[in-house]
């Protein structure tokens, strides 16, 4: 069975000022997300599954089905805040859905195939899915039902110049298995280049250039979602009253692996990872893919 793409576009790019998913970067007009679907079905990928959001649906549809119908199956989900194990008091007051855990749990019903999650607005490298599809299409691997895979990125080659990031942050053992994974905000440079951060608990730290971060790039086996039901659910019932708070996909991976209920391995990647979370990071990120351009990479 050929593996599934998930492609998180639900997010609107507030702190990019736009669409980000649909900038042009490429030399001819070319968005982040078609390097994405392209490199995913040189690696082998047999169907995508785009989460957006309802409101989205008109614009995305054409626009996608425009580029890639017939050169790869496609299917939507959408990331609505009402959709939830559970009912939510006063969930009217909440503005945005509940974050990247969520998402994927909105296209539980698209995934039937082992499945890769990645960021619409991330380019990723044609490594990082040829790793992914191969780790996705190793008989060994999916019959070990709670093996997952991370394609994991040195956090110096994460960062925005014109901004903070957030980020989560990998422990692994010797061997490559994950050992936890904490979500980390304001992630950047100081005056000195050092790079800064705050973990879950809200206290100022230091990080290596080296730190293995995730950027949500990701492999699971068939029918996975359904795992996140009952964290969703936990999550929701201790903090679904807050207006503001998200259900993290590596946060609930790593309550999995602290369970003893999951191990996952942390994938090695030689891609460069690239990405617009500033509108001054469009420059940077436009050179970088005409290099690989005049490379013959695309």
């Amino acid at each position: 069975m050929q593996p599934t793409l998930l492609v998180l576009a639900a997010g609107m790019g507030s702190r990019f000022g736009g669409l980000k998913q649909m900038e042009p970067v490429g030399p001819n007009g070319e968005w982040i997300l078609d390097y994405s679907v392209l490199d995913a079905s040189r690696a082998g990928f047999g169907k995508i599954v785009f989460v957006i959001r309802r409101e989205m649906e008109a614009v995305f549809r054409r626009l996608t089905e425009s580029k890639y119908s017939g050169t790869i199956e496609l299917a939507y989900a959408f990331q609505d805040k009402s959709d939830t194990p559970i009912a939510i008091p006063n969930i009217e007051e909440r503005q945005k859905p509940w974050g990247t855990g969520h998402a994927v749990y909105a296209a539980r019903q698209h995934l039937e195939a082992p499945f890769a999650v990645i960021n619409a607005d991330d380019f990723y490298g044609a490594d990082a899915f040829q790793t992914l599809a191969s780790f996705l299409t190793d008989a060994s691997q999916q019959a070990a039902t709670q093996t997952y895979g991370l394609v994991g990125y040195r956090l110096c080659n994460t960062l925005s110049e014109h901004g903070t990031v957030s980020r989560g942050v990998c422990q692994t053992t010797a061997d490559g298995a994950l050992i936890s994974i904490e979500e980390h905000t304001e992630i950047g440079y100081r005056a000195d280049k050092t790079i800064s951060a705050r973990n879950e608990a809200g206290e100022a730290l230091s990080l290596s250039p080296d730190t293995l971060v995730s950027l949500n790039c990701w492999g699971f086996p068939a029918g996975w979602a359904t795992e996140l039901e009952p964290l969703f659910k936990r999550f929701l019932e201790e903090r679904g009253s807050e207006a503001k708070s998200e259900f993290y996909l590596p946060a609930a991976v790593d309550q999995l692996i602290k369970s003893g209920n999951a191990r996952t391995l942390a994938l090695p990647c030689d891609s460069r990872w690239l990405g617009v979370t500033y509108r001054e990071d469009l420059p940077s990120v436009r050179e970088a893919i005409a290099q690989l351009h005049a490379k013959g990479a695309y």
